[in-house]
């Protein structure tokens, strides 16, 4: 299933000028960072060992300069943004799930500053309210050095990076915790639980899946290190 896609227009490395230009875009942020944030992280990550050191902290400072809003003079990372896409090359990048898996897929035509300016300056154009979310994930991808792997995921959405959550939980991990404890009736106007259902119904459902309780044996780690997970996102995200 596509979850989200970016389509970059860029020029050929032998063309006189250096230029990107953004195509058409499925960017799901809501709630942030979404799939599309996931999508345009992974892009930064795919590249950023190739960018040249030099232009790290100009991109860098570009992230902060898109998050607030602020006017982009150019050429930026020695590109310059355009709107026009005539003589420009295409590229595409997806990112599947279903189940429990994501898979990122990436056209690898272009320079890697191209592809990163591509999703830094579509992260700049999600609404304001998801943006600095996002703009968040893409400052964690520059500094990513492994795999795209669920650690990576995690990280950009801000699970746990060592468990090896669904699907669900990436996309909305509030609303996967609430779903995981049973907490859909405990619901306040920040749309979250109170602390203290938190607590008990974590206790309550803790306790019932302890092996000496009745859980299954070959579950129980499983089981408590999820509701451990899900506790965590809505104590931390409480206000």
């Amino acid at each position: 299933m596509l979850l989200a896609e970016l389509e970059v227009f860029h020029s050929r490395p032998i063309a006189p000028t250096r230029r990107v230009a953004l195509g058409a875009r499925h960017l799901p942020v809501d709630p942030a960072p979404g799939f599309g944030g996931i999508l345009l992280a992974g892009i930064v990550a795919a590249h950023i060992a190739d960018l040249d050191p030099e232009l790290f902290d100009d991109l860098h400072r570009l992230t902060h300069q898109l998050q607030e809003g602020h006017r982009i003079p150019q050429p930026r990372l020695r590109h310059r943004l355009q709107v026009d896409t005539i003589g420009l090359t295409r590229s595409r990048h997806r990112l599947y799930g279903g189940g429990e898996d994501l898979e990122f897929d990436f056209e690898e035509t272009g320079a890697p500053a191209q592809h990163i300016l591509a999703a830094v300056y579509a992260a700049g154009a999600l609404p304001l309210v998801a943006r600095g979310r996002v703009m968040e994930g893409l400052r964690a991808a520059m500094r990513w050095t492994g795999s795209l792997n669920r650690a990576f995921v995690a990280t950009v959405t801000g699970l746990d990076r060592h468990a090896p959550w669904s699907v669900a939980a990436f996309h909305d991990p509030v609303r996967w915790a609430i779903d995981t404890l049973g907490l859909h009736h405990e619901v306040n106007g920040h749309g979250l639980p109170d602390r203290t259902a938190v607590q008990r119904r974590f206790r309550e459902l803790l306790r019932a899946a302890h092996p000496d309780h009745g859980g299954a044996r070959d579950a129980a780690a499983a089981r408590i290190a999820e509701l451990t997970e899900a506790r965590r996102i809505l104590l931390h995200d409480h206000p």
